[in-house]
């Protein structure tokens, strides 16, 4: 199978997308192309032998071809004549981190043209790019959300009592995210988080809360889940410690919680799927507070596709890749517009 790895994107988590786009190589046993989208969302087909973090920072990706969408896939002009040359792959495999890619731009695109891709579609990529949108998504499906007071650039902030965790409300891999832990923070931490988006959600901080990761994806109606993993311990994983984990490949460490906590976390993971979630690989992350599950966030398009959870992530791949959803063929017969035509006597 060839795999058309889509990277890049106008994103504050664009470099981490390069990185978990990299790491991909050293997984998959597939045909790999790579399609970089630069801040001006112009795309690059990158040779795969060539393909290294210095080439974007240098700005040496230019030196490749560009390529251009079409119905049912990409092209490249090339030769003297200026021909249009396809190209040639089987799946398209999103890994374009934060914006453009998570919040669902890339998704529409890849559907309007009718490319097959690897991600979630633009309803999930809405609910999961919105931590204020994916708390209600969450409660409407039965799984357990913290606390949260929701605020924009406009509002009054007010916190009643410290510590609190602060979060913009669109971005991943903790960026802008605070811990506050008393009034004179707040100002500063509100500053950072603003800087990043209009809008912010506050929860109240629990030091110490048990967080476990798992990951997993539904082929043919049947789920498919990675291990447990309870991720390194710190008062929260910065943006540092994030970025090294999107570059994961060694496997992680299974923790044993016993049969009726494993059982209500992938019973959360599957409400949480759903439907709605179906032609992509998501990773989930859940709070355990007193024996009673809660929903961190989830990680639509996880790094490196989170990889590292699962023993046989390649088997995984190809049976998600040779599984996709379709959508269904609209009729368009012009039958109404017909009618009108023929009242009026045309």
């Amino acid at each position: 199978m060839k795999i058309a790895i889509l990277f890049g994107g106008l994103s504050f988590e664009h470099e981490i997308s390069i990185v978990s786009s990299i790491a991909m190589k050293d997984v998959l046993q597939d045909d790999l192309i790579y399609f970089y989208v630069d801040s001006k969302r112009d795309i690059y087909e990158i040779p795969t032998n060539k393909i290294n973090s210095k080439l974007f920072s240098s700005g040496e990706y230019k030196k490749f071809d560009k390529v251009y969408l079409k119905k049912g896939g990409f092209y490249k002009i090339s030769g003297l004549f200026k021909k249009e040359q396809n190209i040639d792959f089987d799946v398209v495999l999103n890994l374009s981190h934060g914006g453009d890619g998570e919040d669902g731009i890339l998704s529409s695109v890849l559907d309007f043209y009718n490319i097959p891709f690897i991600a979630p579609r633009t309803e999930a990529c809405v609910v999961s790019s919105n931590k204020f949108i994916t708390k209600g998504y969450a409660k409407s499906v039965g799984v357990n959300v913290l606390d949260y007071k929701y605020f924009t650039k406009k509002d009054s902030v007010k916190v009643d009592m410290f510590p609190v965790i602060l979060k913009p409300v669109k971005l991943g891999s903790s960026i802008g995210v605070s811990i506050v832990k008393n009034q004179e923070e707040l100002s500063y931490a509100l500053d950072v988080a603003f800087e990043f988006d209009d809008a912010i959600i506050i929860e109240p901080f629990i030091s110490g809360v048990k967080e476990y990761n798992l990951a997993g994806t539904k082929v043919n109606g049947e789920f498919i889940f990675s291990i447990i993993e309870e991720p390194q311990k710190a008062e929260f994983l910065d943006f540092d410690k994030k970025y090294l984990d999107f570059s994961r490949t060694s496997k992680a460490k299974e923790v044993d919680l016993g049969d009726k906590l494993n059982l209500e976390i992938k019973e959360s993971f599957k409400n949480l799927y759903n439907t709605l979630f179906e032609g992509s690989i998501i990773r989930c992350d859940f709070f355990v507070i007193d024996d009673k599950v809660y929903l961190n966030e989830i990680n639509s398009i996880p790094g490196s596709m989170a990889n590292y959870l699962f023993s046989d992530f390649q088997d995984l791949f190809t049976k998600v890749a040779s599984n996709l959803p379709t959508k269904k063929d609209i009729p368009i017969n012009f039958e109404y517009v017909n009618k009108i035509q023929f009242a009026k006597g045309k």
